[in-house]
This record gives C-alpha cells, structure tokens and sequence, in this order.
C-alpha cells in the first residue's frame, strides 16, 4: 500500500499539496491528474525521496521495490540489450557472483533464485520490451550513444518495465512514443503486476489502463474509483450537489438577514435577531470545485480555401539525396478540406513526408503540382528549441506585426492562450505547454491552407487536449495529424494514411483495427526473437537442396514415421511434467527457515532437485535427437 498521511509539500514558497490523506490498495494502477503547475512530478520526487515534504508522512508497504523512469537517458557505449538486463540488479548482481563463486552450497543457491526470478529468460523479455518500444534487433545491440534523447528515454522506459518493481511511477511515459509504442506500453500495462501511479494526460490510456484517478486539485489529493470517463462524470455530479447546497445556504442566509433587516431595530425582536446574525455568522458555504479553465486554441482561417486537389504528387520519392531514398512512388492528393492522421512507427518516413509537404526537404523523382500561392504550416516539438529564450511571448509576436500598436500584438498573443501575466515573461521560463501554445501560435500566424502538426500533444494537460480539438474542428483549413493521442485522432482526423516500408499510401480500417495489427505484430516479433535466442526450445531446422515432396507422399511418410512422432510427444509431456516439479521444488526450498527447522526436508528436496534436473537435460537431448531424426526422414 502507498499511504499519505497529513502531507504538505512546497515549492520556492508555494503550497503545492496541503494535509493530503489518501491511500493507494497494492495492485491499483491509479492516474494522477490534474491541471500542469498543481505538483503531480513534484509528488513524484517526494515519494521517491528527493523532495521533502513539510508535514505529513509517505508509508510504503516494506518489501516494495520502487522503481521510475530515470531522470537521464543513459548515453553510455553499452548496447541497449545490456542497459536494460542491468536494470534488474538482484539478476545482475547474481550472475555476476555465479562467475566467480566456489562454494557448492552458495553456486547451488545462485542458481536456485536464478531460477526463481525467472532469470534465465530476462535476454527475450529484454528484447521484447525493447521491440514494443520500437527497437529493431539491430537497435537493440547498438550503443546508447548512437540514439537521440528521446530515444534514449525509450530505453529508460524499457529498463524500469524490465525490472518490474512493485510500485511503479510514470510521468508522462507516451510522450517520447509514437502512436505505435504508446499502443504497446498500454497493452503492456494492462498486464502489469505491481501497482501503478501514472501521471498522463492522454484520455485514451487513462480510460484503458487505469482503474483509480488520483486528482490534484486546490493543493489536495483526491482518490476515485474508475477510469477518467468515471472520474469526470463523479466529479460533475459532486459539482452539481455542492452548487445545490450552496444555493439551498445562501437562500437561508437571504432569508435570515431579511429578519434582521426588518426587526433588528425592534426591542421585542432584538435577540431573536442577534440569534439569526450569530447563525448567519457560523453559516459556511460549501467550498466550490475549482474550475479548470483553459484557454482555448484559435488557428486563423485562409484567406481564400484553395481548389482541390491542393497538393497533388506522381510517383514522388523522397529522401536525403540519391543514395537515401526514404519514401518512393508516392502518387497521392490532399485536398483543400482532407483532415489525414498518419500511422507508422517512428524511423519509417512521416517526418520525411511532412518536410516534404512543407518544402524542407527536396524530392528526387517524380513531380508535385501545388495551388498557387498556398501557404503550409508545420509544427514540430523539436522547433521549441528554436524560440529565443531571452525574449517574451509579445517580442516573438511584434516581429511578426512590425506596424501593429502594442495593444494589438497583446491582443494577438491572447488568442494563443496566454494571459497578461505570462505573455510579458520570457520564454525560458514558460511551462512545456506555454512554449507550444507560442510556437502553435507563431506556425499558423498566417492563416496557413494547410496545418502539419507532429505531436502537438506533449506538455498539454487534459483541458488543453480538449481545446486543442476544438480549435483544429474551428479551423476550415487542411490538416495533417502525426499523434500518439487517439482521442485527439478520433475527435478531428477524417482519413488514416499509413507510411510504412517506404510507402505512403490510405488505410481503410479504423484505429481499433490498426491497434489490433500494432500488437499482433509485436507478439509476432516477440516469438520470432524467442526462437533466435533460445534455439533449444525449437525444433531443429534442417535445410536441404532437394524438392520437396509432393503432398501426397508426404502424407505417406507422416504415417510411416507416427511411432517415432509418438515418441517425440511423450518426450515432450515428459520435460513439461519435470519443468512443474522442479518449479514446485523450487517454492519448496525457499521456505523461510527450512534448513534451519526441518534440515531433513531441506536435504531431501534438494536431492530432488539435482536429479529431477538432471533427468530434465536427459530428456531433452532424447528429444532433440529424436526430433533431427524426424525432420530428416521427412525430408528424404
């Protein structure tokens, strides 16, 4: 259990959390909301011990491992495989020791919780954590050093999801994923074992994988059951009876002043009106929920909407020179109103086809016919880099509006969503979500004809999610989506084109559809990967140069070799029956005190032990053999 108790937590003077008393059951996988500035990472570093709190105390259940996502992505030269594997350091240290250790007894022991912890399997799950967030098993063998930051935070990701703590803590884990991945790590931790505490603004995961909100609201914690969707609706509904008592509390306190206005002065009334001023003084209104107000998002509209098709490209390919070549034969038209999400995973081209569509990247082939004098938009988180950090919200603007007086460029930065306060503060010091409210407003100053927007979501809390949808469905221009936010997808995309294996081209199924192939195409990944790293399990494969044999024949053969299949499968119900009783042994001998209570049992099931593995390694060299002998007489 995660208990606060009394918690009070500041920040450079500022109460962030005040006497908050919440607790979080073992196994919730709880979302921690609430608007951007209120505290949720500081909470995180409280929990982890990096933050002090105030007052109040943070209880975890005593033999938690805790683990989050590091605050560094690691940058070294060890392969990714060998950062992630390292993150289980009970398994790395014990490996570690089973190289140099001499002692029967304490080899014996390695070995056992080795086994224990599943330890002999940690290369596959590795990879397939790895393969989930997008890592090919090229990736997974290079250095860290080679990748970007953010792809180095996927390996963070990838290392705390390896460990599997007890009590998980993710901030904002999709936000270096694309839609692929964030599909994925939800999957991912709808399964996950331990208790989760997840701070997240994208709906989608907040509605599928949690099963509590934990909502930071007014320098208080709340706990409610349910997803987000559950969490809205209960909180509407203690809205709507805190406004009713409310008014039910103003109208007795209306009615009681009117009795002191009309006999106050009387001598026959005069206590009774003392009375009511009393009652009226200990009357206390219900505290009113905040309103989370957001300011909304306003794109200006073309001058003019331009005939369709607006852009039309024949048999384009693109890339960065000749001899890299991205995206070929791209035959395709947008038209004036398309509103089109791009799918595929990262490293296969929709950065590449959105530079292409807004002139930054030279094609090599083909043609591309556009509107005159159309005017194309692009935002990308990586350009944040590019505002000057010296200079504010309003400096950014008036270069834009050199003649315009000083309140039409505060009027202008309004409209992007920032308020008198922060639109004269410079930029280094706004907020992930400020930043990208200026630059949205800097990209489409113009009223562009068509709008490409590559995660426009990061750093934007819930409400700011929900207006960003309501300014792209106000906005009558095109627009090109690349999101990992589905409900930003579903709630303003019209068409899904899908770029993948250097093609661009439309997808005709729905979301759900493409999360459905996303995770069945991991799991087949997964499998693939399992067969390459642990070939024993595996049939052997023989390879030969001869023909196959027809169909018929081969049928022939099946019967004439069904004795020696019929010993392969006793074989194999044989090493799955030894592989539950030594697992069974296993949770025997790790009885707390058996060697020191019953030494007797402790010696008699570590016999066991040794020989069932033993028999174990016998067994599975019968079935080796007895399989090569099989595939080889099918193949004669």
């Amino acid at each position: 259990m995660l208990k606060f108790t009394d918690l009070t937590v500041r920040m450079a003077g500022r109460t962030l959390i005040e006497n908050a008393d919440i607790s979080i059951p073992k196994g919730v996988k709880a979302g921690l909301v609430g608007a951007n500035g209120t505290g949720k990472t500081t909470l995180f570093k409280v929990i982890t011990g990096l933050h002090p709190s105030d007052t109040g105390s943070i209880t975890i259940s005593k033999d938690w491992k805790m683990g989050q996502v590091a605050q560094e992505a690691p940058g070294t030269e060890e392969s990714l495989l060998e950062i992630v594997l390292k993150a289980d350091t009970e398994r790395a240290a014990l490996m570690e020791e089973a190289e140099t250790a001499t002692d029967p007894t304490r080899i014996s022991d390695i070995h056992m919780r080795l086994a224990d912890i599943d330890a002999y399997t940690a290369d596959s799950r590795a990879s397939s954590i790895l393969a989930g967030l997008g890592f090919s098993e090229r990736d997974q063998h290079s250095p860290a050093s080679s990748f970007s930051g953010g792809w180095r935070m996927r390996v963070a990701l990838a290392a705390v999801l390896f460990a599997e703590p007890d009590l998980l803590l993710l901030d904002e884990p999709t936000n270096y994923l694309d839609l692929e991945g964030a599909l994925w790590l939800e999957n991912y931790m709808g399964k996950y074992p331990g208790t989760v505490l997840v701070i997240s603004h994208d709906r989608d995961m907040l509605n599928k994988v949690v099963d509590s909100i934990v909502h930071l609201e007014g320098r208080k914690l709340t706990f409610y059951r349910g997803n987000y969707d559950n969490f809205e609706k209960q909180r509407a509904e203690k809205r709507e009876l805190i406004e009713k008592a409310r008014e039910k509390m103003e109208g007795q306190k209306k009615h009681m002043q009117a009795f002191v206005d009309r006999f106050g002065a009387k001598a026959s009334k005069a206590k009774q009106a003392q009375s009511k001023l009393k009652a009226i003084g200990k009357l206390k209104l219900p505290a009113q929920l905040e309103q989370e107000g957001t300011m909304p998002f306003n794109f200006p509209n073309p001058e003019k909407l331009s005939a369709s098709p607006m852009i039309k490209l024949e048999n384009v390919d693109c890339g960065y020179g000749e001899n890299a070549v991205i995206l070929k034969n791209i035959k395709l038209n947008i038209d004036a109103d398309d509103r089109i999400a791009l799918l595929g995973s990262n490293g296969n081209g929709k950065s590449t086809f959105s530079k292409l569509l807004v002139d930054r990247l030279p094609f090599v082939e083909g043609t591309i016919v556009k509107a005159p004098k159309i005017k194309v938009a692009m935002f990308a988180q990586h350009q944040m880099d590019d505002l000057h950090a010296d200079q504010t919200p309003v400096d950014h603007v008036r270069k834009l509006m050199p003649q315009a007086g000083e309140s039409q460029v505060r009027s202008r930065v309004a409209q992007m969503g920032l308020n008198h306060e922060r639109m004269g503060t410079v930029t280094a010091k706004l907020s992930g979500g400020e930043k990208a409210r200026l630059l949205l407003g800097l990209c489409t100053f113009h009223g562009p004809d068509l709008l490409i927007l590559d995660e426009p979501t990061n750093h934007l809390d819930v409400g700011a999610r929900e207006a960003l949808v309501h300014g792209l469905n106000n906005f009558e221009g095109a627009v090109i989506l690349v999101s990992h936010d589905r409900h930003l997808i579903d709630a303003t995309m019209e068409r899904l084109w899908i770029v993948s294996d250097g093609q661009v081209g439309p997808y005709e199924d729905d979301l759900d559809t493409y999360r459905k192939k996303v995770l069945k195409d991991a799991k087949t990944k997964r499998k693939e990967h399992i067969l390459e790293v642990e070939p024993e399990i595996a049939a052997p494969v023989v390879v030969s140069d001869k023909p196959k044999l027809p169909k018929k024949d081969r049928e022939e053969r099946r019967k004439e070799l069904a004795p020696l299949k019929a010993k392969i499968t006793e074989k194999e119900k044989q090493i799955q029956k030894l592989n539950e009783a030594i697992k069974k042994l296993d949770s025997s001998l790790a009885t707390p005190g058996l060697f020191q209570n019953h030494p007797e049992k402790g010696e008699k099931f570590s016999k066991q032990r040794i020989e069932a593995d033993a028999m174990l390694s016998k067994v599975e060299e019968a079935w080796l053999e007895l399989s090569a002998d099989y595939d080889a007489k099918m193949s004669e």
